[in-house]
């Protein structure tokens, strides 16, 4: 039964995929590249955050 639930959220997630593929006609890859970019700006915000974190913790002698 799992299988068929998964089968079925693969299949909407693909139909939705087409769905969205022909409305954004040409303009596709440049919303692509968007959410790629956006993503890859939040994470390493995200890795310089942490980063920052565990400097400050180490030179305040907590690690």
């Amino acid at each position: 039964m799992g299988k068929l639930f998964k089968f079925i959220g693969l299949a909407a997630a693909l139909a939705l995929a087409l769905f969205l593929a022909v409305i954004a006609g040409d303009y596709g890859p440049w919303y692509f590249a968007w959410l790629v970019g956006t993503t890859m700006i939040v994470l390493i915000a995200a890795a310089g955050a942490v980063m920052f974190d565990a400097q400050e913790a180490n030179s305040n002698g907590k690690v």
